[in-house]
């Protein structure tokens, strides 16, 4: 990707398929120009006004490529506070295609991933965090998520994160001054208000970065697998809570061979839910693939639904499965409660360390206790906790914020117990650096390059 700011670029801003519509993008000081080598319309786009439309065509040459409708953004009113045209043709893969073929030959450079955004950025539109949120927004696949990353489009965490710093950058100055001056203001140590404002900041820090967990969640979603010996209902279950006949479901055990998944919305949380093979020793050459799956979905997932046959007393099966999951984010879910009651749930708080947990009485065949699975997962995913516009959804951000308030926790307690000025201050510029780093005011050339690839073409 190249950060050079001085060409044109052009990209098409729509997705490939079959649509209406199709646009693609120019951006950069000769837009107008190469627009108007491939554009023929009543007047010249050079001629016309920021925010208007333009009917025409597309020409290559002689040879129509496609009726038009050219939208016209002039600097620095626009999204890349350049130059923009966008072109709006119809729909498919062919009209767009030869579109951008026609303003490539007419002079334009074809634009890397995230280009038109990393120049919004560049030119001072957007700061990094808001630029990332452009991406989320795309991607969001609740509205919760949705919601969250047009919040952080639009300031909410940047605002936060100006304020904080401009707190630290006082404290610094303020620190720095001391360390300079000793002799008229009477020592290097850091005074009490200071090391008090540095500790504000680093809680404030702490509660930003509190609701990370359920941010995450809603930005990239949660795997959830269904785990469980054979035959204790986990097919039912998963079908339950999707609401519809996904699995196969019969009386016999070891039904189950392939992993199946669907993704659910709980508390705006994207959850994807696999049922899985019943976790047991088999000689049985299929099953035994579907339980090595099922295996694996144990071994790579963040959050557990364990089942458990409640009706039944619990099996060496059980304990087996136990001492698997006993160390991970666990929902229990004892079903078929339907047919009566033989487990205790402090039969399974005893085997999983004796630690509060999750456990609820569910009927997958009679609807009992589904509501109170939800609570219970939602509680998890940590939706009972922080849901602010401004909360840490990006795992860059939430990393260079943990850095920083470190940062300021070392620096507070070397303030308080005398240490000179000179090791509170290291401290405070790390901390500064590390959330410029989520804002874009401290960022290297080869971050922005990993950030930007990542963004689709033509955003």
């Amino acid at each position: 990707m190249s950060l050079v700011l001085d060409d044109t670029i052009a990209a098409i801003a729509t997705a490939p398929g079959a649509a209406g519509l199709a646009v693609v993008r120019l951006s950069g000081g000769d837009a107008l120009a190469v627009a108007d080598r491939v554009f023929r319309g009543r007047s010249a786009l050079a001629a016309a006004a920021s925010h208007t439309l333009h009917h025409g065509w597309v020409m290559d040459g002689e040879s129509r490529v496609d009726e038009i409708i050219a939208a016209v953004f002039r600097a620095p009113h626009s999204y890349t506070r350049e130059d923009v045209v966008e072109l709006s043709c119809h729909g498919g893969a062919l009209p767009s295609r030869r579109v951008l073929t026609a303003l490539l030959n007419a002079g334009a450079r074809l634009a890397g991933p995230g280009e038109f955004t990393l120049r919004a950025f560049l030119n001072g539109r957007l700061d990094l965090a808001q630029a990332e949120a452009v991406a989320d927004v795309i991607a969001a696949a609740t509205g919760a998520a949705h919601d969250l990353a047009l919040a952080q489009l639009a300031g909410s965490l940047s605002r936060r994160l100006d304020g904080l710093s401009e707190s630290l950058v006082d404290a610094l100055a303020e620190v720095e001054a001391r360390v300079d001056f000793a002799e008229d203001v009477g020592g290097v140590e850091v005074p009490e208000h200071v090391a008090t404002a540095i500790a504000d900041v680093a809680s404030a820090l702490g509660e930003l970065l509190r609701g990370a967990d359920y941010a995450r969640a809603l930005r990239d979603g949660v795997r959830v697998p269904l785990v469980g010996r054979p035959n204790v209902g986990k097919s039912s279950l998963f079908n339950a809570l999707l609401g519809e006949s996904r699995a196969i479901v019969t009386d016999q055990p070891g039904t189950t061979r392939d992993r199946v998944s669907e993704t659910i919305e709980v508390a705006g949380v994207p959850v994807t839910l696999s049922d899985t093979a019943g976790l047991r020793a088999t000689n049985e050459p299929v099953e035994r693939i579907g339980v090595a799956l099922a295996e694996q979905a144990l071994a790579d997932s963040a959050l557990v639904l364990w089942v458990i046959d409640g009706a039944v007393a619990l099996t060496a099966e059980d304990r087996e499965i136990a001492a698997r999951v006993v160390g991970k984010p666990l929902l229990v879910a004892l079903n078929q409660c339907d047919r009566g009651a033989a487990v205790a749930v402090e039969d399974v708080a005893a085997l999983l360390d004796g630690a509060p947990r999750r456990i609820v009485r569910v009927s997958a065949v009679r609807g009992d206790g589904l509501e109170a699975l939800r609570e219970s997962l939602a509680s998890l995913l940590g939706a009972d906790g922080s849901r602010e516009a401004s909360a840490v959804a990006n795992p860059r951000h939430a990393e260079a914020l943990g850095r920083a308030q470190v940062a300021l926790v070392r620096a507070s307690d070397a303030a308080r117990e005398g240490a000179p000025g000179e090791v509170v201050a290291i401290e405070l510029r790390d901390a500064i650096a590390a959330i410029g780093e989520v804002t874009g005011k401290a960022i290297a050339e080869d971050l922005l390059e990993r950030i930007f690839g990542k963004f689709c073409v033509g955003k």
